[in-house]
């Protein structure tokens, strides 16, 4: 069964009071090169001081699942995406992504069965949502799970094919120059409130330097030079920003993608956790090679 509240709340007593390890009852014996079992590794690594502190949203799943390299199953994966609030709050994914019928399911995405989600969207322009033993973040299915749509609170009702998302889009696919029309045209609508959605703050209210704080994640939405310069260059160091445009294709471009891809499931809070710990889990078991078996 998918992770609930109240799961996920038991399982953290159960790390930190070590019941774990008294109910499985190992002791350790013999052979110090031996292969430890995942539960004898455990201990061991509770002994050393390896297991870390309650935190994280997936704190559980990283700690008892990810680091132990336990295999997912694709039944599990296959629980998921008919069940309801298994990323967070909303309707379980084949609800809206069933078949491979576009008049039937959105994008003709079929997240019902293995094959469908390895082969997916099959409405034109066919893509896949991620690609089998390849760390899955930045891939769609993953990243429409995390990353909330910009401005922050955006719900999906609200068009992303108005003038001023269009003006975006156009100059990143046609090169993302410093020119005329980037000044005069693309630039200024950074700057300004309630240009991508009502109510909304400026890009640069959240996105004005290159320094964290007080800029989230050290993007520079001010000038061409912070734009082409990317997120986290103090973090991760100028040669290993993370660059937010790339130049004739906006569908890579982390700009674009933020003002133009809802979070799913649809409306849920961009205040729910973006690394839920059944998101981790999909994304290991993608990144172990999306077994159907």
């Amino acid at each position: 069964m998918p992770f609930l509240s109240a799961t996920k709340h038991q399982l953290v007593q159960i790390a930190k009071a070590g019941c774990v390890v008294a109910a499985l009852g190992f002791a350790f014996a013999g052979n110090a090169h031996a292969q430890r079992t995942i539960a004898e590794q455990f201990i061991q690594d509770m002994k050393d001081g390896k297991v870390s502190e309650a935190g994280a949203e997936d704190h559980v799943v990283q700690e008892l699942i990810i680091k132990r390299s336990i295999p997912i199953t694709y039944q599990y994966i296959n629980n998921l995406m008919s069940t309801p609030n298994a990323f967070g709050p909303g309707v379980a994914c084949t609800v809206c992504h069933n078949s491979q019928d576009a008049s039937k399911s959105y994008r003709g995405l079929d997240l019902s069965t293995c094959k469908g989600m390895i082969e997916g969207a099959t409405e034109k322009p066919k893509r896949t949502v991620f690609k089998p033993g390849v760390e899955p973040k930045r891939d769609i299915l993953i990243r429409r799970l995390r990353n909330n749509r910009m401005p922050l609170g955006l719900g999906f009702e609200n068009s992303t094919f108005t003038p001023n998302h269009m003006l975006v889009k156009q100059w990143i696919a046609d090169g993302a120059k410093n020119d005329d029309n980037f000044t005069k045209n693309v630039l200024p609508l950074f700057k300004t409130a309630n240009a991508f959605g009502p109510e909304t703050p400026a890009c640069t209210a959240c996105h004005m330097s290159n320094q964290e704080p007080p800029s989230f994640h050290e993007l520079n939405l001010k000038t061409y030079e912070g734009i082409m310069l990317g997120a986290d260059s103090v973090a991760k160091g100028v040669d290993k920003a993370t660059k937010v445009i790339v130049p004739g294709k906006p569908e890579l471009s982390f700009v674009w993608q933020h003002l133009a891809e809802d979070r799913m499931p649809p409306g849920i809070s961009p205040s729910e956790a973006r690394d839920h710990p059944n998101t981790t889990i999909l994304a290991a078991w993608i990144k172990q090679g999306a077994k159907c078996d």
